[in-house]
C-alpha cells in the first residue's frame, strides 16, 4: 500500500504546515489510527436523486465506508466511514442575503476535499463565507471520530474526537476534543477541549468550559491511542447492528412507512419502535424503542433508544437520547447526550433548546421545565440551578450573565430569537410541515427518492486502498439514436 501510505503522509504534512505556529502535530494522531485493511474492507458509496445535481470527483484518494450525495469532488483525500451530505447546496440563481446584501449564485455550489483525513466525520449543508459561496471547501484538516463540520469552510483545521464546527470558516486552527465552536469566522486560534463557544460579533456571545474531570469520563484522546471514553463505549457496543445494513447495496427505500417520512436503508430501527408522518430518519442512525412523533428527525450518528418523542422533535448530528421523554418541538443540539434511566426516564418541556455539546447523565428522574435552555453538565437535580434557564429570562439580559461555568454577553433577545428562527429552518428543510404541497417538501420526502451505487478500491498492487479516478455525471441530453 505504497502509494496510500504515501497520500496519508503527504495529508500530515499539509495539515501540519497550516497548523505549525501552535506547534501541533497531527502524525501520531493519524499514522496508527486506521490499519490499512479498514481502509480496503469497506465499500464508498454514492447516492442519485433527481433532487441534487450529480457530479462527483474522486481522485488519487480512499473513501472506505464513505456515503456522498450532491455536488462533490474529493482529491488527494482519507475519508473512512464518513458522510457527506450535499443536499442542502445553494443552487444556480438562488440568492443569499449577508448582512444587506443580497448575492446571487452564479453556479451550482460544491462541497471540495483535499488533503485532508476524515474519520467518520459529518460535512453537511452549505458554504456561510459570502466571500465564497459558491464552494464549501474542507482543505488540508484532519477530522477524526463523530466530528461534524456543518456550513463551515476549512482551510487548515484539526477537529478531535466529537468536535463540531458550525456556520464557521476556519483557517489554521485547533478545535480541541468535544468542543463547539459557532462564531462566523476563525483564525489561528486554539480551542481547549470541551469548550462551547457561540458568538455573533458585536451582538451576543455564550461561553461555557466543561471541567477537565468531567469530560474525560466521556471523551479523552491520547496520540498513539484510540479515543476513549463512554461516548467511545456506547459507539462500540451499537456497530455491530450496523453490519447487516452495509453488507449490500439496497436498490429501494424501506416499505410501509407513513406518509412523508424516510427512513434511510443504511439506519438501523430495533425493538418496538414507530415513526411518525413526515419523520426523517438519516443514515447511521440507530431507533431501539423509540417513539418518533410527526414531524421528528434523526440525523446522522444519532441514537435513539427507550425514549419518547412527541412531535417536531430535532435531534440534530451525533446528537443521543436515551431512555427520555421530549416534549414537542425540542431541539438537542449537535452530539448532546441526553440519558436518564429505564425507572426514571428523563423529561424535556416543549419548546426547550439543548444546546449543542450538552451531557444530561441521570438516575434520578430529572424533569426540565418547558421552553428552558439547557447546556452544560447536568447529573443531579442541584445541576439544573446552573445550567438551565427560562427562555423568557434569557431574553430580558441585555448585558451580561454569569451561572456557574456559563457566561454571557450582549443581546439575549438576539440569542434566543436567532435559536428558535433556525430550529423552525431546520422542520422546514427537513419535511416536517409537508403537506402534499411540492413546496412543503423536504429532506424527508425527498430522501424516498434516492439510490445508491458503490463504489471500491484496488484490491491489490501499488494503488492497492487507492479509488480509481471517477467522474460521474448526468447522461449526455443529447440522443444516442
Amino acid at each position: 500500500m505504497q502509494k496510500l501510505e504515501r497520500l496519508i503522509e503527504r495529508i500530515i504534512d499539509k495539515v501540519n504546515m497550516n497548523l505549525r505556529e501552535h506547534a501541533f502535530d497531527v502524525a501520531p494522531l493519524v499514522r496508527t489510527l486506521i490499519p490499512g485493511k479498514q481502509l480496503l474492507k469497506f465499500y464508498g458509496f454514492y447516492g442519485l436523486s433527481p433532487h441534487y445535481p450529480l457530479d462527483f470527483h474522486f481522485h488519487h484518494s480512499n473513501l472506505a465506508g464513505s456515503y456522498l450525495l450532491g455536488r462533490c469532488w474529493v482529491d488527494h483525500s482519507v475519508l473512512y466511514k464518513s458522510d457527506i451530505r450535499g443536499d442542502e447546496l445553494k443552487h444556480r440563481g438562488d440568492t443569499y442575503l449577508h448582512e444587506d446584501k443580497l448575492l446571487t449564485i452564479m453556479e451550482d455550489e460544491l462541497i471540495r476535499i483535499r488533503d485532508s483525513f476524515l474519520i467518520k466525520t459529518l460535512v453537511h449543508c452549505f458554504s456561510h463565507d459570502p466571500e465564497n459561496l459558491e464552494e464549501m471547501p474542507v482543505r488540508n484538516t484532519v477530522a477524526m471520530h463523530f466530528s461534524n463540520i456543518h456550513g463551515s469552510p476549512m482551510y487548515g483545521a484539526y477537529l478531535g474526537p466529537f468536535a463540531t464546527v458550525d456556520l464557521t470558516t476556519i483557517h489554521d486552527c485547533v478545535i480541541g476534543d468535544f468542543a463547539y465552536v459557532q462564531t462566523g469566522e476563525l483564525r489561528h486560534h486554539v480551542v481547549p477541549p470541551g469548550h462551547v463557544w457561540v458568538c455573533k460579533a458585536g451582538v451576543f456571545e455564550f461561553r461555557y468550559q466543561y471541567p477537565a474531570e468531567i469530560l474525560t469520563r466521556y471523551i479523552v484522546h491520547t496520540p498513539g491511542y484510540a479515543p476513549r471514553g463512554l461516548f467511545m463505549v456506547l459507539a462500540d457496543q451499537l456497530k455491530d447492528h450496523f453490519q447487516e445494513a452495509f453488507s449490500f447495496v439496497h436498490s429501494n427505500p424501506p416499505k410501509n412507512l407513513p406518509c412523508g417520512a424516510s427512513v434511510s436503508p443504511y439506519a438501523v430501527l430495533g425493538g418496538n419502535t414507530e415513526i411518525g408522518e413526515n419523520v426523517l430518519v438519516a443514515q447511521r442512525a440507530y431507533l431501539s424503542d423509540a417513539r418518533m412523533g410527526s414531524g421528528s428527525n434523526a440525523q446522522e450518528n444519532c441514537f435513539i433508544i427507550s425514549s419518547d418523542l412527541r412531535g417536531l422533535d430535532i435531534t440534530a448530528h451525533g446528537a443521543n437520547v436515551i431512555h427520555s421523554h421530549l416534549g414537542q418541538k425540542v431541539f438537542v443540539g449537535f452530539n448532546s447526550f441526553i440519558k436518564g434511566c429505564y425507572a426514571h426516564p428523563l423529561k424535556i418541556g416543549k419548546g426547550s433548546i439543548v444546546m449543542p455539546h450538552t451531557i444530561i447523565d441521570t438516575e434520578c428522574g430529572l424533569e426540565i421545565p418547558p421552553d428552558h435552555l439547557v447546556w452544560g453538565y447536568i447529573g443531579a437535580e442541584k445541576d439544573l440551578a446552573t445550567q438551565t434557564i427560562p427562555l423568557a429570562k434569557l431574553a430580558e439580559v441585555k448585558d451580561h450573565l454569569r451561572l456557574g461555568e456559563m457566561v454571557f454577553h450582549g443581546d439575549g433577545e438576539a440569542f434566543v430569537s436567532g435559536f428558535q428562527q433556525r430550529i423552525g429552518s431546520i422542520l422546514a428543510a427537513n419535511g416536517a410541515y409537508f403537506d402534499g404541497r411540492k413546496e412543503t417538501r423536504g429532506h424527508a420526502q425527498k430522501g424516498q427518492d434516492i439510490s445508491f451505487n458503490i463504489i471500491q478500491p484496488y484490491p491489490k498492487g501499488a494503488y492497492k486502498g487507492l479509488y480509481p479516478t471517477l467522474d460521474i455525471r448526468p447522461p449526455s441530453s443529447q440522443s444516442l439514436t
